[in-house]
């Protein structure tokens, strides 16, 4: 019998096996040993599932005996099934995931807080305080370094197992006090920072352990070299240097040509693409903080001053939905708190300067301006609290052809840097405020209309006529995830839902009811495969030397990877026929 916490339900689609229809998967980290537990003989086998939800399976090992150790394999899992009771069909074993160790992109997406041990295991002392007492109160603690704090609590320096034993001990009276002896400045780390910075940082500086403080500069806890590596991995470890530049315009630039590489890395891990995605994503709005943050402090140089109020940075379009490919281009903006209108001039005079130095920096390390001039230098994506909803709700009233574009673009942002309160509580006005206005929706959905699938009339691909180099190919982004993107995008704002990653927008609309269980896989499988396909191809394209696109031939993919692209058209064509309808009532 297995136990109860390794078992869950799901029914992937068929073909397969009537004893394996209500079968599940074993969801473990790529990576990640894992050992069954149970009494009776167990068949394994490798259920392996397509892309667009297909099964097949292979025996692995029959006979397995108590404590088998199971490892995922890439693109499968496996299924468990008890041949002492044949009838009893296959299984699904679900560990809760909470019980499951760091990913391979947990370094990326991790903070150093959450790697760091509290302050109670970071032995503060005040100056004053003699070695022979700092050196008792370690040996008590088990510290291996002593922090020693100003009166407010912020690090001024630092005293190792090291120093003692070069600097203190049989060298130096016991009363010496410790700020003649303690190294300083102090490096430290803020606890907000992104953990794989942390970790390049301190091997870069050959560090064991750094200080962490918190916004104010008070010493909040100890990060240790050899805890943070415990979530990255060696084959990743190359990036991670190369990903934590120091932040000027060259070591930025390094950082956005060292994500070809990051890619391929995570593709050879096993990784989705979808979470790789994620992983670029949070790289990208990274460099935004990181020159937002230079940019503020050269301006505080020159004599701009702190900001008059405070901002949140938002990132819109795919940036926002945390699916970012390769080489995006910049879809930002500016939320002001409310202010004084007698204010305007010289506050919005501020965050222009501000706006202007974040989009060319941001532009100048390989993040494009945006064609369409959706930039937070643009004043249409600059405003106060009060505007932006006034602004939302007069998209909503006038549903013009430039008000439905300019909503569209801006529904999915998120926020990347600065005050983040200021965006969610937009996020919540623009969820209630859309989800009535059917009239909107509707507005929204015909304005996309002629955003079709790559699907011919009898349902073979339709691929480029009149671009001549793109011939036979078809523009997966636009004839693909775009009308995927879209059409979940309408079912969640009508439902409330406040997601904006796509396979996010699925999974609520499923827990909903909004989607079916054949629905929800059939659209996630699709978004996985035209990722993956799209991804692969920009990496193979940069490497060669090609110009980077969204172009794929068909006939350049496996037979296999050819139908399942075409199965997943058809699913997503089959949500835009149920999006037309539910929105205009119309059946053609």
């Amino acid at each position: 019998m297995l136990p109860r916490c390794y078992r869950s339900t799901f029914a992937p689609r068929s073909p397969i096996s009537p004893r394996e229809r209500d079968a599940t998967f074993i969801s473990f980290p790529f990576s990640a040993h894992n050992t069954i537990e149970g009494a009776a003989p167990f068949r394994l086998k490798e259920f392996r599932r397509s892309r667009n939800g297909r099964c097949c399976s292979r025996v692995v090992k029959s006979h397995c005996s108590i404590g088998l150790p199971l490892r995922r394999h890439a693109a499968g899992v496996l299924i468990v099934s008890d041949t002492s009771k044949p009838s009893l069909g296959a299984r699904m074993l679900d560990k809760p995931k909470d019980e499951l160790g760091p990913t391979q992109t947990a370094v990326f997406s991790m903070r150093v807080r959450d790697s760091m041990r509290p302050r109670a295991d970071a032995l503060a002392i005040r100056p004053g305080t003699t070695c022979a007492d700092m050196i008792a109160h370690m040996a008590h603690t088990k510290a291996s370094c002593a922090v020693v704090v100003d009166s407010a609590g912020r690090p001024i320096g630092i005293i190792t197992e090291q120093d003692i034993a070069r600097r203190i001990t049989y060298r130096i009276p016991g009363e010496t006090r410790v700020e003649t002896v303690m190294s300083g400045p102090v490096m430290t780390i803020d606890q907000r920072e992104y953990l794989y910075h942390g970790i390049a940082w301190m091997r870069r500086h050959r560090l064991r352990h750094m200080p962490v403080v918190d916004p104010s500069g008070r010493l909040s806890g100890m990060l240790y070299l050899h805890d943070a590596l415990a979530v990255a991995t060696d084959r990743l470890m190359k990036q991670i240097d190369r990903l934590s530049q120091e932040g000027t315009i060259d070591g930025l630039k390094q950082v956005r040509a060292a994500q070809v590489e990051l890619a391929e890395a995570l593709f050879a891990d096993s990784l989705p693409a979808p979470e790789i995605q994620q992983v670029l994503t949070k790289i990208n709005n990274d460099l935004y903080r990181r020159i937002g943050e230079a940019s503020l402090q050269k301006m505080k140089e020159e004599g701009w001053g702190d900001p008059p109020v405070q901002m949140a940075t938002i990132v819109m379009g795919s940036g926002g939905r945390g699916e970012n490919y390769l080489f995006p281009d910049q879809d930002n903006g500016f939320i002001l708190e409310d202010y004084p209108d007698a204010e305007h001039t010289r506050i919005d005079a501020y965050f222009i300067e501000l706006a202007e130095r974040l989009c060319r920096d941001l532009n100048e390390i390989g993040i494009p301006y945006c064609n369409g001039y959706c930039m937070a230098v643009n004043p249409l994506w600059r405003k106060t609290m009060s505007q932006w909803i006034e602004q939302i709700n007069g998209w909503g009233r006038k549903s013009n052809f430039v008000a439905i574009r300019l909503a569209d673009i801006f529904f999915d942002f998120q926020p990347v840097w600065g005050k983040a309160d200021l965006a969610m509580e937009l996020r919540r006005t623009v969820t209630e405020v859309v989800r009535h206005n059917h009239f909107f929706l509707r507005q929204m959905f015909q304005d996309q209309a002629d955003h079709n699938v790559a699907l011919g009339f009898f349902g073979g691909f339709t691929t480029e006529k009149e671009k001549r180099e793109f011939r036979g190919q078809i523009n997966l982004k636009y004839t693909g995830t775009i009308p995927l993107v879209e059409g979940i995008r309408l079912l969640a704002l009508r439902e409330g839902v406040e997601d904006t990653s796509t396979l996010d927008r699925i999974r609520s609309l499923h827990d909903l009811g909004v989607l079916t269980v054949t629905e929800h896989e059939d659209l996630s499988s699709a978004f996985h495969l035209i990722t993956d396909i799209l991804l692969r191809k920009q990496i193979g394209d940069y490497k060669a030397g090609r110009r980077v696109n969204y172009y794929v031939a068909p006939k350049a993919l496996a037979r296999r990877d050819r139908l399942m692209l075409l199965d997943s058209l058809k699913a997503i064509d089959s949500l835009r026929k149920r999006v037309r309808l539910e929105f205009t009532a119309d059946v053609f």
